[in-house]
């Protein structure tokens, strides 16, 4: 067991832990299925955290075939050159030259494209399912929008389109810690790509996705603190 690394295994656990205390508390309420949702992400970043950590041989073995035939190709080109060189004026000479050099350049171009394909499929992989995190961040922040507290000596006059508020102060205080937990929880499942990929593409993306569950939460416990003061005495 280390402690310097998160272990998806035991995000997992926790997100499934926090299902079932959400089901106990808020058996019918949508946070539950939000909250079952946010479980299914976190074994599926577990799978695909294993799957980009793992090398993709087959990509790796294509790859190095093509290699192969463009440096086949390229030695097979720098061999007639001698011949090519001996039957040319100067002129022509420059000429190819200048075409070789063009024809050098695409061939690094081709090559640098083909050695970083790897890469680039983990990180688009990885930034399509962080896209998917800062989605669900949203959605728990709707859940919690309208859950607002009373506010001490004013009177709340309802009118036919307002939400209903059918908790009571422990109650919401509940519900908006659990809010707050799946986005702290959020963060972690997204820093488990940050973990496994260097791409600075990944990292910045990972770092969106925590300043925005950051941002998300402390609305929300500036809610829960507006409770406990209605709470204290004067």
């Amino acid at each position: 067991m280390t402690y310097r690394r998160l272990d998806p295994e035991r995000t997992v656990a926790t997100v499934a832990q926090l299902v079932r205390r959400v089901g106990e508390r808020f058996p019918d309420s949508g946070l539950v299925h939000v909250c079952e949702e946010l479980l299914a992400i976190a074994r599926e970043t577990r799978e695909t955290a294993e799957h980009i950590a793992r090398p993709l041989v087959a990509l790796r073995v294509a790859v190095g075939m093509v290699l192969l035939a463009i440096l086949a190709a390229l030695g097979y080109t720098l061999s007639q050159f001698d011949l090519v060189i001996a039957a040319r004026s100067f002129v022509d000479l420059v000429q190819i030259l200048e075409a070789s050099m063009n024809a050098v350049a695409l061939m690094g171009a081709a090559i640098f494209f083909l050695v970083t394909i790897e890469n680039r499929v983990k990180r688009s992989r990885a930034l399509a399912a962080l896209h998917e995190l800062r989605s669900i961040a949203h959605v728990i922040d709707m859940h919690q929008l309208t859950k607002d507290p009373k506010v001490p000596g004013v009177a709340v006059v309802d009118t036919p389109s307002s939400p209903s508020r059918t908790f009571d102060d422990y109650q919401l205080t509940r519900y908006l810690d659990y809010c707050s937990e799946m986005l702290s929880l959020l963060g972690k499942i997204a820093a488990v790509y940050a973990q496994t990929s260097a791409d600075r593409e990944v990292t910045s993306a990972v770092n969106e996705v925590e300043a925005l569950t950051t941002g998300l939460s402390r609305k929300i416990w500036d809610k829960i603190q507006a409770i406990h003061v209605s709470h204290r005495p004067d």
